[in-house]
């Protein structure tokens, strides 16, 4: 599973996702549904401009961890 880590680059920063819609110019409802983990898919236009905005990273933005799921999987 695909962890999205900007709640924590967030706060980490002392920043809303309304500064980030504002530094962005990307969708308000796009950046909301990453920040609550909601998204399924994400356009790389939008990984570049958050990276490049926030100066990190797609490593630091999302992070993967198999879940139970994935790992009955290979059993």
């Amino acid at each position: 599973m695909v962890i999205c880590k900007l709640p924590i680059l967030l706060a980490e920063r002392k920043m809303r996702v309304a500064d980030l819609i504002r530094g962005t110019g990307i969708n308000k409802t796009t950046l909301h549904k990453l920040y609550n983990g909601e998204l399924t898919r994400i356009d790389l236009d939008t990984i570049d401009r958050i990276c490049d905005y926030l100066n990190v990273q797609v490593g630091d933005l999302f992070i993967f961890e198999k879940n139970d799921k994935d790992q009955n999987i290979e059993s």
